[in-house]
């Protein structure tokens, strides 16, 4: 999670005086950039007591406030750092779903019962529902298939039916609510 966070005197003043941030960070470190851009902004003005910054810019998974508090953006950079791919993928279908994505933070990714299906390097096919549903026979979802019927399975049918559950949230990436 990168900000660009912002000297909000100097701002009115005319004056852009800001620094990128990646969080997280330590307090310390968190305090001083802080302190950096409003003594810079002091020094850019010519005027004095600027104790207000706002975040006029960003990159991260989340959608971020020009006012959010950067103490608790830093605990959820901490949190979000722990994510390995499939959580960040869990994390992306949640947010694709509607759901708030500080409480995925906060109450846990993994307290989600989420299906999450990635054929994001898989350029065999266009169609995932197929790819999903090759997967599922496979996997002996739809019970014991013998040998001399495999090849009378109708795989194109199944992915439209599964498309009814699943949803393609990024490209080649399905995913349901369990």
């Amino acid at each position: 999670m990168k900000l660009f966070i912002t000297d909000i005197s100097a701002y009115n003043e005319g004056h852009l005086v800001g620094k990128w941030i990646k969080l997280p960070l330590a307090h310390e470190e968190l305090v001083e950039a802080i302190y950096d851009v409003l003594r810079e902004g002091e020094l850019a003005s010519g005027s004095e007591h600027h104790e207000e910054y706002f975040i006029s810019d960003y990159e991260a998974e989340i959608t971020i406030q020009e006012y959010d508090d950067l103490a608790k953006l830093n605990e959820l950079a901490e949190a979000m750092e722990e994510f390995d791919s499939h959580d960040l993928l869990k994390f992306k279908f949640l947010k694709y779903e509607g759901f708030n994505e500080r409480e995925i933070i906060e109450n846990g990714v993994e307290n989600y019962d989420v299906a999450i299906y990635d054929y994001s390097s898989d350029t065999s096919f266009t169609d995932v529902y197929e790819l999903l549903a090759i997967d599922m026979v496979e996997e002996g979802l739809f019970g014991e298939i013998p040998d001399n019927l495999v090849n009378y399975i109708d795989y194109s049918a199944i992915g439209r039916d599964l498309s009814y559950d699943y949803v393609e949230f990024e490209d080649n990436i399905l995913g349901r609510m369990s």
